[in-house]
């Protein structure tokens, strides 16, 4: 998957692996998940759980990221510029990826569960919201 594609959020660097198929029911491509349609809506529930808890750590990777340092003398600032903001910024971009990767799952299943493509489902929500604000 090409880097700052829609799959990896627009974020260059990032690449998030495709999600894998997923049925439910008798809709949607084998050779992955699949749920039954009573089973679906708590799925979908459970990793939108997970999406909270990874907005909320989030912030923890931020601050890991922009850490400064203690002092401003050479170890400090070595620390600093060498382990700590790379380590931060490391995680926070991978972090990134686990947010797309959940976002992208989330989404495959509410598709499956309408019995529509990814697309669709996303055209419909850029339909509605334009909708919403008057467009």
């Amino acid at each position: 998957m090409p880097e700052g594609s829609p799959a990896s959020g627009g974020n260059p660097g990032v690449q998030v692996p495709p999600v894998p198929p997923i049925m439910v029911g008798s809709y949607g491509k084998a050779g992955g998940y699949k749920f039954t349609e009573d089973e679906v809506d708590s799925v979908i529930g459970q990793w939108k759980d997970l999406l909270t808890d990874l907005h909320k750590d989030r912030q923890h990777a931020e601050t890991i990221a922009s850490v400064t340092p203690p002092a401003d003398e050479v170890a400090s600032h070595t620390f600093v510029e060498r382990g700590a903001n790379p380590s931060g910024k490391s995680l926070l971009t991978e972090h990134e990826s686990m947010v797309t990767y959940t976002q992208n799952f989330i989404d495959a299943l509410i598709a499956a569960k309408k019995k529509i493509t990814i697309t669709e489902l996303h055209n419909a929500e850029a339909m509605k919201k334009q909708t919403q604000s008057g467009l």
